[in-house]
């Protein structure tokens, strides 16, 4: 398991906090078992802590991650979230409580066998990519279970999974990642990733194990990078970091960050 490790040191993928009153809903994450924290970045639930007057747009920005989650109050409804090129946003009601597991990414192929680039850019019933574990979810975890007695059983499962599951790591994929975190995503993916794998191999590769291209999964690092330095809107603008990596002009930087986000940086950092 410690091939994964230059993941789990070098690459922090942030949601950002939910808005809405404290006292309308509540975020939290959890850290994983140390067996199991090169492949799982955070357990978290969102919940209402009371009934919300009007129904509830979440959004999830893009992370470079796939997430299991499912309905605490009726576990039946599980579901699996793949990498998505732009951020997502979709209702769930005035009154919801979720809970899910965030896997690092190429953990969750690591770790399951399954090729990233079916799950990409959707949200679909974890049965149809696996039902075991789906099933598991239905059969052990119960409604009236606390939060923290949720994670626990998941920290067990997965720790049982990562032990019983033969895993291949390709060093030259490895290679590639760990290269892209070291540039905070700011390269030129066909020159500098000069790693023993053509561009088809190195495509392929990329596809199946976080679901997308070098470039593409590149671009969201570099917006991570920006999330992970927790500018300020006033920084932003005297200290244009964006400069730093590759971004030529405030409005190409305003237009990507729109992508991944959903908001302008004005906005997200007030």
């Amino acid at each position: 398991m410690d091939e994964l490790n230059v993941i789990k040191e070098h690459y922090k993928p942030i949601q950002p906090s939910v808005s809405g009153s404290d006292n309308e809903i509540s975020y939290q994450e959890s850290k994983p078992s140390k067996e199991i924290e090169n492949f799982i970045y955070c357990f978290w639930q969102l919940r209402t802590r009371k009934p919300l007057k009007k129904g509830y747009n979440y959004r999830v920005v893009s992370d470079g991650c796939i997430d299991i989650f499912f309905n605490h109050k009726q576990p039946t409804e599980n579901f699996v979230m793949g990498f998505c090129r732009k951020f997502t946003q979709f209702p769930i009601g005035k009154e919801f409580d979720y809970i899910g597991i965030r896997f690092l990414p190429s953990a969750f192929p690591h770790l399951f066998g399954v090729n990233a680039k079916a799950l990409s850019n959707q949200s679909q019933e974890l049965k149809k990519a696996l039902p075991d574990f789906s099933k598991w979810i239905d059969t052990e975890i119960k409604a009236s279970n606390s939060y923290h007695t949720v994670v626990r059983k998941l920290n067990q499962k997965l720790k049982e999974l990562s032990k019983s599951n033969q895993i291949h790591y390709d060093r030259r994929f490895l290679n590639a990642l760990n290269l892209i975190f070291q540039k905070n995503g700011y390269l030129d993916t066909e020159k500098d990733l000069n790693i023993g794998l053509s561009p088809r191999q190195l495509r392929r590769i990329f596809n199946f194990y976080i679901g997308t291209t070098t470039k593409s999964f590149s671009n969201v690092v570099r917006f991570q990078h920006i999330l992970n330095a927790k500018p300020s809107k006033q920084s932003l603008k005297e200290n244009k970091m964006y400069y730093d990596i590759g971004f030529f002009d405030q409005a190409h930087f305003i237009k990507n960050f729109k992508t991944f986000y959903g908001v302008t940086p004005s906005e997200a950092f007030r």
